[in-house]
């Protein structure tokens, strides 16, 4: 059997008892004696991971060293060379000794020229301590959490129009692939949503991700900043890759407002360079954005910057309303669906909660099932909620929306340059507020 074949056999071996150290030192010594010190040090270096005393792995591991080293010469079978002293055939296998040479850490700690020598091979055998500060280098990788959204659009109550406005500049193209290259329309793009806060605007972005069978990424300024220059517009352009490799992929620009605010009210010279850097990521200079969905969301949007609405970034922009009647009724079931409840007036309660949004609502609902379990604590007896308890909360529970239609009013009456809030002005009239 040739030494090839004793080798592969010994591989198959080892691969099928890892811990078997003594056939893996008898293999790294076989793949010594062939030339192949390479694949020695990794089964050395294993040996060592497991007993950083053990002689034979340490004198296998100086031979493989010697081996691999630039530079290093093989043994000359027809003698030594002329001038040199003949080599100690008493003990073949021992290594040579190395010539005299000044201290250094390595012959201190023998085993830290292994560990250095085979970082990529064999964990260090020492972690350093939670209070010691983690060495800052420029190429650590970031890892981004890449979810696989199951939530549909038939989750989200209500929002026809908004659902309408998606199925023509995404859903669509990406169901009907011969129309999409027929009429040349892009897979990439993106779409800003903003409303009163607590209106679905992050759960309709998970929605639509799901609807595509897309990856979802949500983003955040938390995710972004650092304190180290230069650091924030890296970790901005890690996370757009991110989404490029996990194309088709919706990438959620939560509170967009924080890391693109208008520039022009910017004083910090470091938030200015990220807004800048998220210019250049939405037009894709540093990489191909086809199939990446940006869908970015804000209770503010007279405060992003204008750039980030021309054509090509965020150039579609929809109003994520409070919710309809239909939809607050939806709402409301959905909350209730898994508490003791009796003779509740969906009606009535739909009726008496215009211009809530859906954070609301599901407050009111926990309102009314903390009366309801406060009275059972005070009788001593379980009973269900009912619409007595709704009342109740009704007395405390407001509209959390009100103060945004206010100053979103005078934004719509003063601010509408080129009809951006067009479908907000037509809302206000709808409710008589403008």
């Amino acid at each position: 059997m040739s030494s090839d074949s004793v080798i592969d056999s010994l591989t198959a071996a080892v691969n099928a008892h890892p811990e078997d150290v003594p056939l893996r030192l008898h293999l790294a010594g076989l793949l010594l004696d062939s030339g192949r010190p390479a694949e020695a040090i990794a089964h050395a270096g294993q040996a060592l991971a497991r007993n950083p005393a053990d002689p034979q792995a340490q004198a296998l591991m100086q031979r493989a060293l010697g081996a691999g080293a630039p530079g290093a010469s093989a043994p000359d079978p027809g003698g030594a060379a002329p001038g040199t002293p003949a080599p100690d055939t008493s003990a073949p296998d021992q290594p040579r000794p190395a010539p005299p040479r000044g201290p250094s850490r390595s012959d201190a700690d023998p085993l830290a020229a292994y560990e250095q020598e085979l970082a990529d091979v064999v964990p260090p055998r020492f972690s350093p301590a939670g209070d010691e500060p983690e060495p800052v280098t420029g190429d650590a990788d970031r890892m981004f959490d890449v979810e696989v959204s199951t939530v549909r659009l038939g989750d989200v109550g209500g929002m026809t129009e908004v659902k309408e406005r998606l199925e023509l500049a995404f859903l669509g193209p990406l169901r009907n692939p011969e129309l999409r290259r027929l009429y040349g329309k892009s897979l990439r793009g993106g779409l800003m949503l903003y409303g009163p806060p607590g209106c679905g605007k992050t759960f309709l972005a998970k929605a639509i991700a799901g609807e595509m069978g897309a990856k979802f990424i949500s983003l955040s300024i938390v995710d972004v900043l650092d304190m180290w220059i230069g650091n924030s517009e890296r970790n901005l352009h890690e996370l757009f890759q991110t989404a490029r490799r996990s194309a088709p992929c919706v990438l959620f620009l939560d509170e967009v407002d924080a890391l693109g605010h208008k520039r022009s009210k910017v004083t910090s010279s470091g938030m200015r360079t990220i807004g800048n850097q998220l210019l250049a990521e939405l037009d894709g200079v540093e990489g191909n954005n086809e199939g990446v969905f940006v869908l970015a969301a804000t209770n503010t949007p007279w405060d992003v910057d204008p750039a980030l609405r021309r054509p090509g970034r965020l150039d579609r922009v929809v109003l994520v309303l409070p919710p309809d009647a239909p939809a607050r009724s939806s709402i409301l079931e959905y909350h209730l669906r898994d508490r003791p409840i009796a003779n509740i007036d969906v009606r009535r309660i739909v009726a008496a909660t215009d211009d809530f949004s859906g954070a609301d609502l599901a407050h009111l609902c926990e309102s009314a099932a903390e009366y309801a379990m406060a009275d059972s604590i005070r009788r001593g007896e379980v009973r269900m909620i009912e619409q007595r308890d709704f009342d109740r909360a009704l007395k405390d529970v407001r509209p959390s929306t009100k103060p945004w239609f206010a100053t979103a009013r005078n934004v719509a009456m003063f601010a509408n340059e080129g009809g951006m809030y067009d479908d907000l002005v037509g809302y206000l009239k709808r409710r008589k507020l403008l």
